[in-house]
């Protein structure tokens, strides 16, 4: 039921919902009645159909007839980001949001986001928590680590601070102005995963993200999701867009840089690093390979890291256990986060 605090329109964003959708009938009932229940009325869902093969376009027809909100084109050109070009050509909004066509919204999402947004205003990303959910038996705990993580980045609104980590702000989970969405390039560069780099560009510009502590977003996993499939998203670290915009945004070259960690991460980045030229002090505390040149950089104890000059400091180590180690160690040693150094995995 609406509430009758949002009966005044004239007072209230219109919310821009952007929704690629490509076979996914089985679901996509579900979602569409989600984002019709919202307690917030005042959104537009601008759905598009990226070449579907199933009944997807007539699903998409059959709610738009019944609900004048739900505005539905046909992608001219076949693929995610495309498609999502296509529905913010159309968006009429003074906010944005996204939506994936096989996952649902809790009813108060919206409500949520914009009273979150209304009290921050523009120059602010707002970002909640999200939960994956299947039809049928239990989800991957690759998934399940992964969504303990991002709600955890959202209660603690470390945003950028974990932002080398993983992508920090789920794709259909955040709202923005849309002037600040325009000014971030919106869904403009063809890079994929998409959502990652919003992320960057995000950070880039310079925009507040401000996380909230409750889910607002239920995510389908599923075997045939585009992030199992499409060869974008095979290697998950993303190494080569996280060093883009480390490059671009964080690296001080004045500064020495320290690799840390000397695992398959630690030298699948070193060879990275060596294609760009970069010299770096590489440090683990692996005695069986302390002293040992690997790539032609001889790696040394951590504990050579307080002898360097005002370092930055790149950790590529996996582990839980590992990773509370060793911030405890850099923070022992005076070192901040975002300024000093970064998590890569």
């Amino acid at each position: 039921m609406v509430g009758s605090k949002y009966n005044d329109m004239n007072n209230q964003p219109l919310v821009s919902i952007i929704m690629a959708a490509k076979d996914t009938a089985p679901y996509l009932r579900q979602c569409l009645d989600s984002v019709r229940a919202q307690t917030y009325p005042h959104w537009e869902l601008i759905a598009v159909n990226d070449h579907s093969t199933d009944a997807t376009p007539q699903i998409l027809q059959e709610y738009a007839a019944k609900d004048p909100r739900i505005r539905v084109f046909n992608s001219s050109r076949p693929r995610l980001i495309p498609t999502l070009q296509t529905g913010y050509a159309q968006a009429r909004g003074q906010l944005i949001n996204r939506m994936d066509s096989d996952d649902y919204m809790p009813a108060d999402k919206l409500e949520a986001l914009v009273s979150a947004w209304l009290q921050q205003g523009k120059g602010t990303v707002i970002a909640g928590g999200t939960r994956h959910f299947v039809a049928t038996g239990k989800v991957g705990d690759g998934f399940i680590r992964y969504e303990k993580w991002l709600n955890e980045v959202a209660r603690t609104n470390t945003h950028y601070q974990e932002i080398y980590q993983e992508c920090v702000i789920p794709s259909h989970c955040w709202i923005i102005h849309k002037d600040d969405f325009a000014a971030a390039g919106a869904f403009d560069p063809l890079v994929y995963p998409e959502d990652y780099d919003l992320c960057f560009r995000f950070y880039r510009l310079g925009l507040r993200v401000v996380g909230i502590d409750k889910i607002l977003h239920y995510w389908r996993d599923r075997t045939n999701r585009i992030s199992r499939t499409w060869d974008e998203y095979k290697d998950n670290r993303y190494f080569t867009l996280k060093l883009r915009y480390f490059y671009e945004l964080d690296r001080d070259p004045q500064r020495p840089l320290v690799l840390w960690g000397a695992g398959k991460n630690g030298k699948d980045m070193a060879r990275l690093l060596q294609q760009r030229g970069e010299r770096f002090f590489w440090v683990c505390d692996n005695k069986n390979k302390i002293g040992k040149a690997i790539y032609g950089v001889t790696l040394q104890h951590y504990a050579q890291i307080p002898s360097l000059d005002n370092p930055q400091v790149m950790v590529v180590v996996t582990s839980p256990e590992g990773k509370a180690a060793i911030r405890q160690q850099l923070a022992a040693w005076g070192k901040q986060p975002v300024k000093d150094y970064w998590f890569f995995v």
